[in-house]
């Protein structure tokens, strides 16, 4: 899991191959700890702007089939954070949740090495006190 902040916002970028099996949306079994602690830091925060949970992947595979894993892998990733912000009870929280397939990389797409870093989902958040 890599954090970074820039201009306010807050995104952490969790590497697929942490959270799926290949080519795969079923999230491993230490994913869910991970997203929740994501979790318990966006409530400390007090986080009231959207949530973007977005979806991405290597350029291996047609575009048509990483936009589908992208969306599944940042949906599943969507189900654990809204259930774990939902027993918090006190804000309500509103998401936006996107598969970008091979839109947007990180890296090189010719390596492995790259294509590890391009296949993940990204959680971003603007704390209230950034806004």
């Amino acid at each position: 899991m890599r954090e970074s902040t820039s201009n306010s916002t807050i995104t952490y970028a969790l590497q697929a191959d942490v959270l799926f099996q290949k080519d795969s949306a079923k999230l491993s079994s230490t994913a869910a700890s991970r997203i929740r602690a994501i979790a318990s830091d966006i409530a400390a925060k007090k986080v009231t702007s959207p949530i973007r949970v977005f979806g991405f992947t290597d350029d291996l595979g047609s575009y048509a089939h990483g936009k589908t894993l992208s969306k599944q892998r940042a949906d599943a990733v969507y189900q654990v954070l809204a259930a774990a912000l939902g027993s918090d009870g006190s804000t309500t929280y509103s998401f936006q949740v996107r598969g970008y397939s091979e839109d947007y990389p990180i890296a090189d797409n010719s390596t492995e090495s790259g294509r590890k870093q391009n296949r993940r989902v990204e959680i971003t958040f603007t704390p209230p006190s950034a806004s």
